[in-house]
């Protein structure tokens, strides 16, 4: 059982960054893909940017040279380090992780565990 708690959203203006950080109950490193995904309401939740155990990276092409995905595992936490926000960038942020096969966000069927979320606005 992996519990996973996000910090590190809120209010910023466009073209500002934010740090958010997933910390994970239990070492990620013992095999976990962990992911970032972003959910406005009404819409289906999009997945952002994963992390494999052995430091593999995706990124949706949303957010590609803007977001950076990075892990510590001394301490169990995934970052995602994100630059150049913009509104279309507002939702809510959540991690996620899960231990089967293949690291990536194109689907979030694989992911088990997921964090509450923190939420992420940008205003224009």
């Amino acid at each position: 059982q992996v519990q996973l708690a996000e910090s590190g959203g809120g209010l910023v203006n466009s073209g500002e960054s934010l740090r958010l950080v997933c910390t994970a109950t239990k070492s990620t490193y013992s095999g976990y893909c962990m992911g970032w995904f972003r959910q406005v309401p009404g819409e289906e939740r999009e997945g952002v940017a994963s992390i494999d155990h052995d430091g593999t990276t995706t990124y949706a092409d949303s957010v590609k040279g803007r977001f950076t995905i990075s892990q510590d595992s001394t301490q169990s936490t995934v970052i995602l380090e994100m630059n150049n926000l913009t509104p279309a960038d507002t939702a809510m942020y959540s991690c996620a992780a899960h231990s089967g096969w293949g690291c990536t966000v194109k689907t979030d069927e694989q992911f088990v565990y997921w964090g509450q979320g923190t939420q992420v606005t940008v205003s224009s």
